[in-house]
């Protein structure tokens, strides 16, 4: 692993890290930029989520579907 993948990566993990402290203080009532970081940080996190789900659907079938 070169210099510059690991300081993308530290980057990346400093990045999630400091987005989920900021949604942890934003629940306890933190400031308004808080707030912001933690919606964006809930936005993308929602966002990978969905795109895990659509590519995931693509070569198996659904186990999420219930049968009520």
């Amino acid at each position: 692993m070169s210099m510059f993948e690991i300081v993308v990566l530290s980057g990346v993990l400093a990045l999630v890290v400091g987005g989920y402290v900021c949604v942890v203080w934003a629940e306890r009532g933190g400031p308004r930029w808080v707030r912001g970081v933690a919606a964006v940080t809930l936005g993308l996190s929602r966002l990978v989520r969905w795109l895990g789900r659509s590519s995931g659907r693509s070569g198996s079938s659904s186990s999420s579907s219930s049968d009520d």
